[in-house]
């Protein structure tokens, strides 16, 4: 039997219809609409499976924390506080880079960094297959609605919260152009309220250096991570209302991040901290405003926003000392003896 025999009765069965050709569309039936499996629809339960879990856990530790800290050199002030936390927790932080999210899991404690999953734009992380898969398996990503509050994103983010994973959220939404913070979003307090989960404010400071939005080369840089006081709802409380405390919290974080524990405490109490979004201005101004890099930071500045260099950090350590930072009643000790 030739080929072309082949072809024909092929050809033939099609004109027979249904069973052998697919059936037809009934016209007065509407057609359902296609299934979407990127965006908000991806699906991520397969990268919480213990083999996933595992492979991430192999390549956080033992790949992405030491180029992470070789680049980034973290210092971590308020580390002390994570231990008023009982897992499952909300970790809500400023975002000024890609480097937060790596920065921030290889500085949080074992009990908290292998079991943590990210709330990541649906809209720029899983657009793409390839990119779902990537940031699914490497960070634990799960795609958040990040113009609103949508509901299959919170009741999964409300559901993995409830079975025991933590969270780490940016209620920004996504990167910082100059450095400043920008409008909180609700999704995080929302959260927080729902699950009546703990909330951990987290200050970056640094990555902005980096690397900074738009940006596509690294510059190595010293960075800082403040953990402050753990927040929960309190009763009677909504959401905007704890939303509004979660931003003060971090503002008092980065004024803390760039000066020292109580300096910034007492410009909380009395109203005058510094306003972590910048001042109204024009672009050129703004970046002004922020301060030069670590390594260009004039100590007689009044700004206060430049982050200060870790002079003498080598020298700290070639003579065994511990290093700056750790926790607010060390610093406060510090403080008492020098003056």
């Amino acid at each position: 039997m030739g080929l072309t025999s082949v072809l024909h009765k092929i050809n033939a069965s099609r004109d027979r219809g249904f069973p052998w050709s697919a059936p037809s569309w009934p016209e007065t039936l509407p057609r359902p609409a296609p299934e979407r499996r990127l965006g908000i629809d991806y699906p991520t339960e397969w990268a919480r499976r213990y083999p996933a879990r595992l492979l991430r856990a192999i390549v956080l530790d033992n790949l992405t924390r030491p180029v992470t800290h070789l680049v980034a050199s973290p210092e971590v002030r308020g580390a002390e506080m994570l231990a008023l936390v009982e897992p499952p927790a909300i970790f809500v932080a400023n975002h000024a880079s890609y480097l937060d999210t790596p920065l921030l899991l290889s500085v949080l404690p074992a009990r908290f960094r292998h079991n943590t999953v990210v709330a990541a734009a649906a809209d720029h992380f899983f657009d793409r297959r390839w990119k779902a898969h990537v940031w699914a398996l490497a960070l634990a990503a799960v795609p958040i609605e990040r113009q609103r509050v949508n509901r299959r994103s919170a009741d999964l983010a409300a559901d993995l919260i409830e079975r025991g994973w933590n969270l780490i959220i940016y209620p920004e939404g996504s990167r910082s152009p100059d450095g400043w913070f920008q409008p909180f979003r609700a999704g995080a307090a929302y959260l927080a309220a729902r699950t009546a989960c703990r909330v951990v404010p987290v200050h970056i400071e640094g990555t902005f250096r980096i690397l900074p939005r738009d940006s596509h080369g690294l510059r190595r840089s010293p960075t800082r991570v403040t953990f402050g006081t753990p927040m929960s709802a309190e009763a009677g409380e909504d959401a905007r209302r704890l939303g509004t405390r979660i931003e003060e919290a971090l503002g008092i974080l980065a004024d803390e991040s760039r000066s020292d524990f109580w300096s910034a405490r007492l410009r909380a109490a009395s109203g005058t901290t510094t306003s972590p979004r910048g001042p109204d201005a024009s672009p050129w101004r703004r970046s002004w405003a922020f301060g030069p890099s670590p390594e260009q930071h004039d100590e007689t500045d009044e700004r206060r926003w430049a982050i200060k260099p870790r002079a003498d950090s080598a020298s700290r350590r070639g003579l065994g000392l511990p290093r700056q930072g750790g926790s607010a009643a060390a610093r406060n000790k510090t403080s008492r003896t020098t003056r």
